[in-house]
């Protein structure tokens, strides 16, 4: 798979709106590291928004508030808000809408583009499973808690533009690995990609 060319990085503004906008306008860009002096990128095929306090499956809804955890979703938009899942996994998210309100969107899966040797040795499966899925995107982009609070406009790690999808691309189903508001229809795909990282439910957004 050879490189393809990669945008300007998306401005602040670009997160600067209601997680579920920036969430589906998230499909289709490009996530570029340079972490530990390697380039890898791949295309964003698959999100979860987690829209603020109102949202009982947020890390930062009201009846948890903030939290030393939490506390870059309650930052800039535009911020990388990483924690740990499950004391395993790095989860990549954006932080969206205004300062102090605390929304974000989860990266769940990507279509890998460049450095796939980099991401082989790195995740040492098959290229169908490099980016599918939350933890496993982290891994093969080289991306660790060090990154929470990074401005993703700015290496190692950036948000890159890349052309829209058309509304018939998309498809939007319940969020998973959650126990709370389990069928708000938050998660969102690209239309038979074989990158997204779970259940579909086709319906659109």
């Amino acid at each position: 798979m050879s490189p393809e060319p990669i945008g300007a990085p998306l401005p602040a503004a670009f997160f600067a709106r209601p997680s579920r906008e920036v969430a589906l306008d998230l499909l289709g860009k490009v996530v570029l590291s340079s972490l530990g002096g390697e380039t890898t990128a791949g295309r964003i095929v698959e999100t979860e928004a987690y829209i603020g306090p109102d949202d009982p499956a947020s890390h930062a809804a009201e009846r948890i508030g903030r939290t030393t955890r939490n506390a870059t979703m309650f930052g800039a938009p535009g911020l990388a808000y990483v924690y740990l899942s499950y004391g395993i996994h790095w989860c990549l998210n954006a932080v969206t809408d205004r300062e102090g309100h605390p929304g974000a969107v989860l990266i769940r899966a990507l279509e890998p583009l460049s450095g796939l040797e980099t991401m082989r040795a790195r995740r040492g499966t098959t290229d169908r499973e490099l980016g599918r899925g939350p933890g496993r995107l982290t891994q093969a982009l080289g991306i660790t808690g060090a990154l929470d609070g990074h401005a993703l406009q700015d290496p190692p790690l950036s948000f890159h533009a890349a052309p829209p999808l058309f509304p018939e691309q998309i498809e939007a189903g319940p969020r998973v690995g959650i126990t709370r508001a389990v069928d708000w229809p938050l998660r969102f795909m690209v239309m038979n990609s074989p990158w997204v990282s779970g259940p579909r439910r086709r319906r659109r957004p």
